[in-house]
């Protein structure tokens, strides 16, 4: 089953509001209309704009779909969060007889509004989970699974707690997750009563600190030392990165704090590129010097003539 980017379909960004979503869809509609369209594949296309608006008019299908659309790319297989096909209505797998199996495996027996059956069950729905999961800044960039384990409450059938219970899964990090982000897993937290659907795991991003970068956005600061002589000589330096390391040129003449940036070495945005790695210049100084080298500043400084607060005036 391949993955269907709703808002690709209607040929619109995903801020975009209802009305330009329904402006998008009746666009659409007119011009693929199987009644009064010549263009080739018209009826596909009518169809799939059809199903695209479907799912996109409802706020809550929309939150539901918008869910799910970080785990997939257009006409890709798709392979959702654990869970995603665990309950009804969220993987319910229900044929509607009208849109494709993607969207119904999303949205079930609720199907395209015409009437469909709800599929409601009578019990209580479950208890949501919410968790903190630290990830450090490599596994944002890592396509494997992360393990986790979690306590998940466990009722009788008169609702009372009884126990915890440990429930593990395989969870995949998002594309241009940020810290402190809140992700839903949809069905995997406590279970209904009395046949009611599950409750939901809530997952709140943590960035684990790093000893190297500091996190901006969806770019990375790292502090480079560099001799007095490197900034006003130049210098090649390799600089380490999530990834590897990489050399950079430090031009003769560089200021201390000032600012150099690497392109595409910093964590993933929601598009699926990678920001900046801004590399800041820090001067350092050795930590002692005997005479001679003593002597070598003195020269320096009677040759160099600078005064670096000639700005302050007089």
């Amino acid at each position: 089953m391949d993955f269907k980017d709703y808002y690709k379909i209607l040929g619109v960004e995903p801020t975009a509001d209802d009305k330009q979503i329904k402006a998008a869809y009746r666009k659409l509609a007119r011009k693929y209309h199987p009644d009064v369209s010549k263009e080739k594949d018209a009826e596909e296309k009518f169809k799939d704009a059809s199903e695209a608006y479907e799912a996109l008019k409802s706020a809550d299908k929309r939150a539901e779909y918008d869910e799910l659309r970080r785990y997939g790319q257009h006409g890709q297989p798709f392979q959702g969060p654990p869970g995603w096909q665990s309950r009804g209505g969220f993987g319910g797998g229900q044929d509607t007889g009208e849109f494709s199996d993607f969207f119904s495996s999303i949205f079930g027996s609720r199907g395209n509004g015409f009437g469909g059956a709800q599929g409601r069950s009578p019990g209580r729905r479950g208890q949501d989970v919410e968790m903190e999961l630290p990830v450090f800044l490599e596994e944002t960039l890592s396509t494997e699974p992360k393990a986790i384990s979690f306590q998940v409450p466990q009722y009788n059938a008169a609702g009372q707690h009884v126990s915890n219970t440990t429930k593990s899964l395989n969870v995949k990090i998002p594309a241009g997750v940020a810290d402190g982000e809140r992700i839903r897993l949809k069905g995997q937290g406590a279970p209904g009563i009395g046949g009611g659907a599950n409750g939901d795991l809530y997952l709140i991003i943590r960035f684990a600190p790093h000893p190297k970068f500091e996190v901006e956005g969806e770019n990375l600061v790292i502090t480079l030392p560099l001799a007095p002589w490197e900034l006003a000589l130049g210098a090649e330096v390799a600089v380490p990165t999530l990834t590897g390391k990489i050399n950079l040129k430090v031009p003769a003449g560089s200021q201390n704090g000032q600012r150099m940036r690497a392109k595409g070495h910093g964590l993933l945005n929601k598009a699926g590129q990678r920001g900046y790695l801004f590399v800041q210049l820090k001067a350092v100084m050795p930590k002692s010097s005997d005479d001679e080298v003593k002597a070598l500043w003195q020269e320096l400084a009677q040759k160099a003539n600078f005064d670096p607060r000639e700005t302050w005036g007089r």
